[in-house]
């Protein structure tokens, strides 16, 4: 009991008084439900990064982001949700307190909230990515895009993360989000236990500063914009390896992940500790 009283009142520095007792209370849950690897790597300087990970189910999308907030005394993670989840009940306010990049390409399956559909064309979501990282905000992205089941493979990544990453210049950490489930019986649960796994900071000096060039051409036309694409889909590929590692699943082009799609969980010697 004096282990979870410990990790339920942190210092949250970043979080008003209100705010503070709120995220104490989303973290209960995560007590009992999560486990984590490479706390260390999770900044607390103010600085803004960018957060990336695989995505498996809505569970883990409730609980991680809270998880990782908390962990850094409170600093916004500002995500990047489609943006029916903004109509939700009680899912939607929270949703507005992180402040979200809503992506509106998707249509709701539920009909009340696709009638407050918002109407007409909407900003890129790359540049307003790139606004809030500017403006010192983090910014957390599910690169797969959709809930992704099988157990084994990572999706292909939408090609606007590497174009995130290199226009904003900032750190990249990758979070891989696995489940005991997934490696004892072979499948993805809508509910259980999780283990999240934090990698070390990855930055991408070199290639940020060949893309931000081709951002002061201006008669570059296709052969920019085709420059721009090879850079971003190689540093997305980067990115997705690493979540392959840190998930225990594997990227369908990467051969050392496995030849088969048998049981390629064999048991991590890792230290995972409380939340």
């Amino acid at each position: 009991m004096n282990n979870y009283r410990e990790h339920l009142f942190r210092p949250l520095p970043f979080l008003d008084r209100g705010k503070s007792v709120l995220m104490r209370l989303l973290m209960i849950p995560n007590l009992f439900l999560i486990r984590a690897a490479g706390v260390e790597h999770l900044t607390t300087d103010g600085r803004p990064v960018l957060f990336v990970f695989n995505h498996n189910n809505a569970f883990e999308a409730l609980l991680v982001p809270v998880f990782l907030i908390y962990r850094r005394g409170g600093q916004l993670i500002s995500f990047v949700i489609d943006w029916m989840y903004g109509y939700l009940p009680f899912i939607g306010w929270l949703m507005q307190m992180i402040d979200p990049v809503y992506v509106y390409h998707k249509r709701s399956t539920l009909s009340f909230i696709q009638a407050r559909r918002p109407e007409g064309t909407h900003e890129n979501t790359v540049d307003r990515c790139c606004e809030k990282l500017h403006a010192g905000i983090s910014i957390g992205i599910f690169p797969e895009g959709t809930r992704n089941a099988h157990a084994h493979r990572l999706m292909k990544p939408k090609p606007g993360i590497g174009h995130i990453a290199l226009k904003s210049g900032v750190p990249v950490i990758p979070v891989g989000i696995d489940f005991p489930q997934r490696a004892t019986k072979g499948k993805i649960p809508r509910f259980g236990r999780i283990i999240v796994r934090i990698g070390r900071p990855m930055t991408f000096h070199e290639a940020s500063a060949h893309y931000q060039a081709t951002l002061l051409e201006s008669n570059g036309g296709n052969a920019v914009r085709k420059r721009q694409h090879e850079l971003a889909g190689a540093v997305s590929h980067e990115i997705m390896l690493r979540l392959a590692e840190l998930s225990g699943k594997r990227c369908l082009s990467d051969a050392s992940f496995g030849k088969t799609d048998g049981n390629d969980n064999s048991k991590q010697k890792e230290q995972l500790c409380p939340v």
